[in-house]
């Protein structure tokens, strides 16, 4: 990746609606955000690793513990669209999008996303795990379905592909929200409408898939935990607390 310019964006709006100021929650003694931010910027892969905040408060904690920040609005309707804001900030050739509520996040999930991008018809890159058995039903664990050439097909919350012949079938990917784009498919995505398919199952991502804008999925070295319930939080804690606890 040495010839690509690659920044590291990970989006912290403080009022997000199912735990609110989750961003600054603090897990295992330091806030959640500033995990999300040591994971990306120990990876060695981007630089600069940045957190797009949207409130002082974010902000002056960010510098207070010498994270890079910049400042977005707070009308943004997405994190995409924060990292579009960010990117209008911070020259680069790829954009990763981090998610800020992903505390458990290690480098290790990063050169497979970033190393997607050596084949020249990637536009987008994702990650996705083997989905474990208790979450084949769960809606919020979006599952997706690839071409052999790694090319995502469809994302949905449903249990796809559908096993028609109940063979027991038990190969399904789980989607992690982490996303790496190049400059001009950022762009383009935040400048398209929401589509008919990302407003029926509330995934962007589709928004993508609709207007003819490829993904290419990678495989993650695990799954991560996604904090927006207090049980999630009290997870979390307990995974980085037996790391660095």
């Amino acid at each position: 990746m040495s010839t690509f310019r690659v920044a590291g964006v990970i989006p912290a709006r403080l009022a997000s609606s199912r735990l609110s100021r989750k961003v600054l929650r603090p897990i295992a003694g330091r806030p959640m955000v500033e995990w999300v931010w040591r994971a990306a910027q120990t990876s060695g892969l981007m630089n600069p690793v940045v957190v797009a905040a949207d409130s002082g408060e974010v902000a002056s904690m960010c510098r207070e513990r010498g994270i890079p920040v910049v400042m977005t609005s707070a009308d943004c309707a997405s994190g995409s669209d924060r990292v579009r804001e960010a990117a209008h900030q911070i020259d680069a050739d790829i954009y990763v999008n981090i998610q800020g509520d992903e505390p458990a996040l290690t480098p290790d999930f990063f050169p497979p996303l970033l190393s997607l991008f050596e084949r020249p018809e990637v536009e987008v890159a994702t990650l996705a795990v083997r989905c474990p058995p208790h979450e084949f039903a769960n809606p919020n664990a979006v599952k997706v379905v690839t071409a052999l050439d790694g090319r995502a097909l469809y994302f949905s919350r449903a249990a796809i592909p559908y096993d028609r012949d109940e063979t027991g079938f038990i190969g399904y990917r789980k989607h992690l929200g982490i996303y790496a784009y190049r400059k001009a498919a950022l762009e383009r995505f935040a400048a398209l409408p929401p589509s008919p398919l990302e407003k029926l199952e509330r995934l962007e991502q589709l928004r993508l898939l609709e207007n003819g804008i490829a993904i290419y999925v990678a495989e993650a070295p695990r799954d991560t935990i996604g904090v927006d319930t207090e049980e999630d939080l009290a997870r979390a804690e307990a995974v980085l607390s037996s790391l660095y606890g």
